[in-house]
């Protein structure tokens, strides 16, 4: 497995960005689709964006499709998610996973690597 490490959680206004990154190791990282998710509280785990490993071919739940932006750096072994417009309804801890093979998904069940998780707070 790979592990996963992210940060760049915060608070933040309502209307403001954050760019949250995910630092990946243990395995080559080219080899895997990555993907963001989030758990607000008292709610399940939702799928946000994931990005294939070439980073070609991305995906985005109909909640943040044009404010997020998903991207990697094989090179670096990261992942990023950038964030803007946020909303109080994007409050939530903020989770990395990695899927092995090429094809995206926004199941929380294909990813097999998880990373802690990092808070994000969108103040009203």
């Amino acid at each position: 497995q790979v592990q996963l490490v992210e940060s760049g959680g915060g608070l933040v206004q309502a209307g403001g960005s954050l760019r949250l990154s995910c630092a990946a190791s243990g395995r080559t990282f080219s080899n895997y689709v990555m993907g963001w998710f989030r758990q607000a509280p008292g709610k399940e785990r939702e799928f946000v964006a994931a990005i294939s490993p070439s980073g070609g071919v991305t995906r985005y739940s109909d909640s943040v499709k044009g404010r997020f932006t998903i991207s990697r750096d094989n090179a670096k072994n990261t992942v990023s998610l950038q964030m803007g417009n946020l909303q109080p309804d994007d409050t939530a801890v903020y989770y990395c996973a990695a899927k092995v093979g090429v094809y995206t998904s926004n199941y929380e069940r294909d990813f097999g690597s998880w990373g802690q998780g990092t808070q994000v707070t969108v103040s009203s």
